[in-house]
Formats: structure tokens, sequence, C-alpha cells
């Protein structure tokens, strides 16, 4: 399998922690998030990566060299911003015929990714990816689902006043082959492409999902960094 861990954003209400320091490389208990996420997904198995830069990338390029990932990940910068979907098209020579693991780098997720992924190797024939759902705190501030009794998305709302439960989507994904195939159809003259807002709305009922019972964390705000960091610290071995 191989992954693409999106590395592009500016972290501009992280600031001015962020003016110095891309949101991916933003320390937890002294690690860099990228560091969590390489370390994990390499033990369940993934064995080649891709992450794109665009603000602050001699930073992000300059980590993954010193890194022990460095022969197996490919950096590819992003003069302007071309949104998930975007990313995902302007490198689809290098994920075609293969899963894609697909994650934002700049939040913190602990679980188990071989489970994720043994689910997804069962995913009904019909849907094009996997997304991981957690149980939300701020289900105002998140993409919300419902699902049907195959464990289908058959509705999303993205972040609405009036939630009808709190079963959040992680914005971690595993695309199957046939993904890429389906959105170079879909959106053949897209330049820039949101997953959330315009690829999820058009797959109803071809989206399998996984409950994760581990942590996952928005690092986006002071208040979230360091949210992260208490939670590190009280549970065994840094995992809570």
């Amino acid at each position: 399998m191989k992954a693409i861990l999106l590395s592009a954003g500016l972290g501009t209400r992280l600031r001015p922690l962020t003016l110095s320091t891309p949101k991916c490389l933003v320390p937890i208990l002294g690690r860099p998030l990228m560091a969590y996420w390489l370390e994990q997904l390499d033990a369940a198995g993934v064995e080649e990566f891709i992450v794109n830069t665009h603000y602050l990338p001699q930073a992000v390029a300059d980590f993954i060299v010193a890194s022990p990932w460095r022969d197996r990940v490919r950096l590819v910068h992003e003069e302007r911003l071309l949104g998930t979907g975007g990313t995902l098209l302007a490198n689809k020579a290098f994920l075609e015929n293969d899963d894609i693991f697909v994650a934002h780098a700049d939040n913190l997720c602990l679980c188990d990714f071989s489970d994720f992924f043994a689910a997804h190797a069962k995913h009904p024939k019909e849907c094009l990816m996997t997304m991981m759902l957690f149980n939300t705190e701020t289900p105002q501030s998140c993409g919300i689902v419902e699902l049907d009794k195959q464990e289908r998305v058959i509705a999303f709302h993205e972040k609405t006043p009036n939630p009808s439960s709190r079963l959040a989507n992680a914005a971690v994904y595993i695309m199957s082959a046939d993904f890429i195939r389906w959105l170079t159809e879909a959106f053949p003259y897209a330049d820039t492409l949101d997953i959330s807002t315009q690829v999820i709305p058009r797959l109803m009922k071809r989206i399998y999902t996984w409950p994760t019972n581990g942590y996952l964390r928005d690092i986006g705000t002071p208040e979230s960094l360091a949210a992260a960091e208490a939670d590190m610290r009280r549970a065994p071995k840094g995992h809570p």
C-alpha cells in the first residue's frame, strides 16, 4: 500500500509557532507530528509515501532527509495549494493500481492501522474507499455521517449547526485502486479539488467505514496542541 500524507497547510491558527515551523512538524512531546504518522504506517506495512509541501518546504525536506524513512518518501511541492483531492489528481500516475492511504499529517492520530487496513480489505465491492470514523465531542465542527446496515455512508453533513449524531469523519481514508480512475473521470477538468466538500457527496453508498477506538485530535490551535500534550503525558507509554 502507498500513502499520501497531506502536509501543505499554512497553520495560521497556530501562529506564532508556525511562523518558523510547518504545521506537520509541530512537536508533540518533542516529536514532530509527521514522525508519529510515518512510524505507525511503516509498522502497519505501508511501503511508499508521498508528502506534499507548500509552506516552509525546506523544513519538511530537511526532516525527511534526516529520518529513517528518507528512501521511501517522495516529496512533491505545490507552488499553489491544490486541495486534498487536487493533490491526488496531480499524483495519479504514482497512485494508480494500488490502494492508497490518505491523511492530514498535521493531525494527531494514534490507532491500530493494521486493523483499519484489514477492514478495508473486506469492503463491499461497490465501495471505492474506506473512511475512518470517530466519536467527536464537537460535532458542529466536523463532517457527520449517517450509515446504512452495511456500514456505508448514506448521508454526510459538513459542519452543520445541528448535527444528527457525534459520529464523524476522521479525514483518514483508504482509497481502492479503482478510486483514482473514478476521480479522474468524475472531475476531468478539475484543478483544485476538496475531498470533503466535492468528492464525498458524490459517493453516497460507495464509502465503507471503520470506527476507531484510538486517539484523534486536530492540532489546529494552541489550545488543542496543549490538550494533546496533556493527554499524551497522562497516558501509559505516551499513547492515549
